[in-house]
């Protein structure tokens, strides 16, 4: 079409909608052209969900998540803090699962924990421990903790202890490893259980007497202060590693330790840039946790994967799951790699994007684009689109390049099948084979069928109008 031929033409108006709409175009001499389309019918039981005591519910809900206060005050062995942990029990990311389902990845990491933790002494042996009966799986969030990727706990492992000063309940997560060839990705090693022996035996027990030394870490006060420096706090933890670096230096620098352990120490946590990742998704789940168990709400309060189902959590609908088969993250690939190699989406990681960081918190992290994929321009949107489906802005996590708004924070699942809009999560990629680890990193979201499932299960519980 020539330049301003569209001007020398008559308009004709594609009307979609009510009839009276078309009626009322056509009176006024338009020419219309009526378009056989209408939205799809309202999900009977998501109608029945939008009603005054489920929003009521959900503002209880949304209060206390928004209220919580995470402090980091402690790190102690497993066994001395998480609620019901104990020898032969091993805690795993995700929804629950048994060893006959478990990916690679989650296998690979059960093995190396038992050989840690000196159950076996082979990775033949540990496996059939394993898969013996002998050895008891549950997921972390069971246990009022969380751990990356496949997020293996057990019971001599040093973990962080937040706690939230706002309703006085704890979070737990275990020391990040760093990149390469770790536990949470599958690896099992000889220097992998032997980093672990030393967070046990050095690391953790110095980042106690540190912690405990400076009185705590307010972690809500370093998440609002990192958001502002370009972490999103998922998959980027630069300026958070290093503000929780300099909180604890001094005191680690003055622990009565050979000079060698000091500097490991220090180096370790220095040029780990994913050193406060695990103390961040402690600080999510104990906000998460404060909000969960409000009657009748519709909030999430968990989304996790185990490698092969996803499964979320939602306020009011208690411990039960809701799960589908975990889909595989869309990104980028270390050199040699490729979709081929990827195991389904893992970890308890995406409790930052629950918590209103993490994937919901990109416009304030472009770069993090360069290690997940996609453009700065989209890192804007995915934070702008999160705001469709969540309930409010957070008023300690702000974004600059959005005029300082909060980030968008409360996944109401309503919102998410109302929408169609599922949460955006960025996330690492683990090879499909045991022991292999680390070989991409991309964007992922949870099924749809999660949120459905409980959506059904909320609206049958709720009594009649």
């Amino acid at each position: 079409m020539e330049p301003g031929g569209l001007l020398d033409r008559e308009p004709v108006i594609a009307a979609v909608g009510p009839e009276s709409f078309a009626a009322a175009m056509a009176e006024q001499g338009a020419r219309v052209t009526r378009v056989g389309w209408e939205p799809p019918p309202l999900d009977a039981h998501l109608e029945r969900l939008w009603r005054d005591d489920v929003d009521a519910a959900n503002r209880v809900a949304i209060e206390r998540l928004l209220a919580a206060h995470p402090v980091l005050v402690d790190v102690r062995p497993a066994i001395e803090v998480v609620p019901g942990m104990r020898r032969g029990l091993v805690l795993h990311a995700g929804p629950p699962i048994e060893w006959p389902r478990m990916s690679g990845p989650l296998r690979g990491a059960v093995i190396g924990a038992l050989l840690y933790e000196g159950m076996a002494s082979t990775a033949e042996e540990a496996a059939r421990l394993a898969g013996s009966g002998r050895i008891d799986f549950e997921p972390c969030h069971q246990h009022a903790a969380v751990g990356p990727m496949a997020g293996v706990t057990t019971a001599s492992m040093p973990v962080f202890v937040v706690e939230n000063r706002t309703d006085g309940n704890h979070a737990y997560s275990t020391l990040n490893e760093g990149l390469g060839k770790v536990l949470r990705y599958g690896a099992f090693a000889s220097e992998v259980i032997e980093r672990l022996r030393w967070f046990r035996d050095v690391l953790g027990l110095a980042l106690g007497a540190a912690v405990r030394e400076t009185g705590g870490v307010d972690a809500r006060a370093l998440i609002g202060q990192a958001v502002q420096m370009g972490d999103e706090c998922h998959n980027r933890n630069r300026a958070a590693s290093a503000l929780v670096i300099k909180a604890l230096a001094p005191a680690l620098a003055g622990q009565d330790l050979p000079a060698a352990e000091r500097h490991r120490i220090l180096a370790f946590a220095g040029g780990n840039e994913h050193f406060f990742l695990n103390l961040g998704m402690a600080a999510c789940k104990a906000a998460c946790d404060a909000a969960h168990g409000v009657p009748r709400s519709s909030l999430v309060t968990a989304m996790a994967r185990n490698g092969t189902d996803f499964g979320i959590r939602v306020s009011g609908l208690g411990e039960r799951w809701f799960t589908a088969a975990a889909g595989s993250p869309v990104g980028l690939y270390f050199t040699g790699f490729g979709a081929e190699h990827a195991n389904p989406d893992i970890g308890d990681s995406a409790i930052t994007e629950t918590a209103g960081i993490g994937g919901f918190a990109m416009a304030g992290a472009p770069a993090i684009v360069q290690f997940v994929g996609g453009t700065p321009a989209d890192a804007l949107r995915y934070t702008e689109l999160m705001y469709e489906i969540t309930l409010a802005e957070s008023p300690a996590y702000r974004i600059p390049a959005l005029g300082f708004r909060g980030t968008p924070t409360g996944i109401d699942a309503r919102l998410v099948m109302q929408t169609g809009i599922l949460p955006q999560i960025n996330t690492g990629i683990a090879h499909r084979d045991p022991g292999v680890g680390q070989i991409g990193a991309g964007l992922v979201k949870p099924p749809r069928a999660c949120f459905d499932a409980a959506l059904h299960a909320l609206a049958s519980e709720l009594p009649d109008d």
